[in-house]
């Protein structure tokens, strides 16, 4: 799984909207929704705090490995 899937599938686990997770990372709906698509790279500081906000390792969010 990529890591863009990943992020789409934690977002819906969790029940959050996009734009719930563009102001937690003080970015734009439309620029969140294009890391999110894969149509934009996203940056480590925004892998790093969505490890945070999904309690999840990086290693899992990049999709490396598939245990939270």
């Amino acid at each position: 799984m990529k890591y863009h899937e990943r992020m789409r599938d934690l977002r819906q686990d969790n029940d959050y909207t996009q734009e719930y997770v563009a102001k937690y990372l003080g970015v734009a709906q439309n620029t969140y929704s294009q890391y999110e698509s894969d149509k934009r790279p996203i940056p480590l500081e925004y892998i790093v705090a969505l490890c945070d906000l999904y309690e999840v390792s990086a290693d899992y969010l990049l999709g490396r490995v598939d245990k939270k």
